[in-house]
């Protein structure tokens, strides 16, 4: 087989097993040997249930003590069993597999491996596979991939699919020289893809994702040197002179700009009025104030008869937008548009007529920005907000939207300044580490399950005062789709413990997009006045409103990551307050929790969570969600990227163009990430 042939030429992929791996975006050979997996699942031995230990997966040896019952609660058809060894006792749940029922028999003795969950002060285990002694003996030990899935299509499925493209696929072409390999110290791509799907032990899978990460900072950093040769210097189109409405903008702004934003606003209007093109990053903590720093830009664009665009990653947020634009700018005679996904036809027709006929001087959208049909009839500057959400494909897409006009890249991701020279490279940056003035800094704390019930009281008590709260809680691993049923089963459990005025949403992945845009706003509206949610609301909804937020196992995030989830609170005059519940109460999970207990400045929370997360730590394979990339993490991986970028530095334009001509994979990758500038 082929790296581009079809899946369908697999073994055992007919057309209806072809539909459901193209749900996951793979279509080829090649895009299902780089789906990778999700973490691993690694058997351990079995151990006595007295050890069993709150958030640890075990495997327990024991006998059926009571029968079987199964009852419904919200919308879950929850299974409960006891079982017994020498050491004591514990209860295995099970969600929506009343099937068990049939598997168990009182006195026999079964081998359960499952999460255990400490649920009102007793600990069960939950959604445990039942294993043969046969089975455990086979799986003792291993490291078994666990891949992201959709209803239909099992890992089992996943995981033959993938040993069959390897057995059959010529996997030999590396287009890594052997000389950056060895200067690196970096095994073949034949030997790192077998080895991230099936590794025969954790150094190797840690080798194996250290040559993979490698790949996509080096691939990354040779399109971004292109970017960075082709934009130096361009003389722009789009001169700007006069700056009177932006003046008057200032002057009536109910608060004063702060030195950072000034400082900030001061480098974008230097580089517009310049005369060359403009490409700045403005990198802000949560709540710093980029938004204001945004429209004043675009304000600068329109007064100067050219169109602006801002594209954000969320409808919510669009709209939120827009709502603030319209108000800081109509009276200045600047017109502004909202263009999202979800209008209508009709709706969107007008949209783009009234864009292409300059009808309107600034365009407020989400992904909807960068669709074909959308055309601008004299696109002067363009601004991403929350940059990491869209990678460099989509900025350059909106990009294209013009003739080669302004870019501003707004970011609350607070990368530590090392990292984001080479991540940015192409970019001037401008960094906003100031609060603005009223803003009270959040409070925080670090606590066990065991403050759960404290919690609670304290959130009736804020949502009694008029205020909502936030609670996050973590995929769970154990199902293939308990991503959703985690969330739907809390927030039922949420609605019992919690008094009957009290409103509870919730919020998660697998919902379709209206649905989220839908319980996103009723949320904006004070229509629920706690939310319960993945980490969907990471980015893109302001509700100064939201006084609290608590976090689930808040061990299982990165302290950035976290960091960007507490941002959500604290956007208003009330004081706010963020939880961060360890599921792991360990004296390693307690200290590194401790750095956002301690602190709220973001930048220096980006400085701790590089040292702590070190080359050598290892956290399964899970997508980082930063820019493009599937496996690098910015922060874990922090080493590589430097040696990645120092190597991709030593190619010119013709060396890479000749790797893109041997090499199609790669040429498939470079020129969409360069916007075209190579070949």
């Amino acid at each position: 087989m082929e790296l581009n042939d079809s899946i369908r030429t697999i073994k055992g992929i007919g057309g209806k097993s072809e539909k459901l791996f193209n749900k996951l975006g793979i279509y080829t050979v090649e895009e299902l040997l780089c789906f990778y997996p999700r973490e691993y699942d690694i058997f351990g031995k079995i151990e006595p249930i007295s050890q069993a230990a709150e958030g640890n997966i075990v495997i327990i040896h024991a006998g059926l003590r009571e029968y079987p019952k199964t009852m419904a609660s919200g919308g879950l058809k929850i299974t409960r069993a006891r079982f017994g060894d020498a050491s004591g006792n514990i209860t295995a749940v099970w969600f929506n597999m009343q099937f068990v029922m049939k598997m168990l028999h009182m006195g026999a003795h079964y081998i359960l491996r499952g999460k255990v969950v400490n649920r009102n002060g007793f600990l069960e285990l939950h959604q445990p596979k039942i294993l043969s002694r046969q089975e455990y003996a086979n799986l003792a030990g291993r490291m078994q991939p666990v891949y992201r899935l959709t209803a239909g299509l099992t890992g089992n499925a996943v995981a033959k699919a993938v040993n069959i493209a390897l057995k059959e696929t010529d996997l030999s072409g590396d287009f890594l020289p052997a000389d950056i390999r060895k200067e690196n110290n970096l095994i073949s791509w034949k030997k790192a893809v077998a080895a991230i799907h099936f590794p025969d032990n954790k150094e190797e899978c840690i080798q194996a994702r250290r040559r993979l990460v490698f790949d996509e900072f080096f691939i990354f950093a040779l399109a971004l040197g292109q970017l960075k040769k082709v934009k130096k210097s361009i003389p722009s189109k789009y001169i700007m002179s006069p700056d009177i409405k932006t003046k008057q903008l200032i002057q009536s702004l109910p608060y004063k700009l702060t030195k950072a934003q000034e400082s900030a606003w001061n480098d974008i209007k230097e580089d517009m009025l310049s005369g060359i093109v403009m490409n700045r990053l403005v990198q802000g903590d949560v709540g710093s104030g980029k938004t204001i720093i945004a429209v004043l830009a675009l304000a600068l664009a329109a007064e100067n008869g050219f169109q602006g665009a801002i594209m954000v990653p969320t409808e919510v947020l669009a709209k939120q937008h827009y709502e603030t634009f319209q108000e800081l700018l109509k009276p200045l005679g600047i017109n502004t548009i909202l263009l999202t996904g979800s209008m209508t036809a009709s709706q969107k027709k007008k949209a783009y007529a009234q864009i292409e006929n300059h009808e309107t001087d600034i365009v407020i959208g989400t992904h909807a920005l960068i669709q074909e049909k959308v055309g601008f009839h004299s696109l002067g500057l363009v601004v991403t907000d929350e940059q990491h959400r869209f990678g460099v494909k989509q900025r350059e897409a909106l990009y294209s939207k013009g003739s080669e006009p302004h870019m501003l890249v707004m970011s609350a991701t607070p990368i530590p300044r090392t990292l984001a020279v080479i991540l940015y490279g192409e970019l001037d940056i401008s960094v906003i580490d100031v609060l603005p003035e009223g803003r009270l800094p959040v409070k925080n704390c670090v606590v066990g399950t065991n403050y759960r019930t404290q919690a609670y009281k304290f959130m009736q008590q804020e949502t009694a005062a008029g205020h909502q709260v936030y609670i996050i809680c973590p995929m769970v691993d154990e199902s293939e789709n308990m991503e959703a049923e985690n969330v739907t089963d809390y927030s039922a459990m949420l609605r019992e413990k919690m008094p009957p005025g009290i409103r509870v949403a919730c919020l998660h992945g697998k919902m379709k997009p209206s649905q989220k845009n839908q319980i996103m706003e009723d949320f904006a509206l004070h229509k629920a006045d706690i939310l319960v949610s993945t980490t969907v609301i990471e980015v893109g909804i302001n509700i100064p409103n939201a006084t609290v937020m608590m976090i689930e196992n808040a061990e299982r995030f990165g302290l950035a990551q976290l960091h960007q989830l507490r941002g959500r609170v604290g956007r208003g005059s009330a004081q706010s307050y963020c939880i961060f519940m360890a599921g792991n109460s360990s004296k390693e999970v307690m200290d590194r929790l401790s750095v956002l207990g301690n602190s709220n400045d973001g930048f220096y929370v980006a400085e701790q969570d590089l040292k702590m997360r070190g080359p050598g730590d290892f956290f399964g394979i899970r997508q980082s969600g930063e820019l493009d990339f599937k496996l690098a993490d910015i922060y874990q991986d922090a080493d590589v990227l430097a040696q990645a970028n120092k190597a991709a530095a030593k190619f010119e334009s013709k060396d890479i163009i000749q790797l893109c001509k041997k090499y199609n994979r790669l040429k498939e990758k470079i020129v969409p990430y360069a916007g075209g500038v190579l070949l």
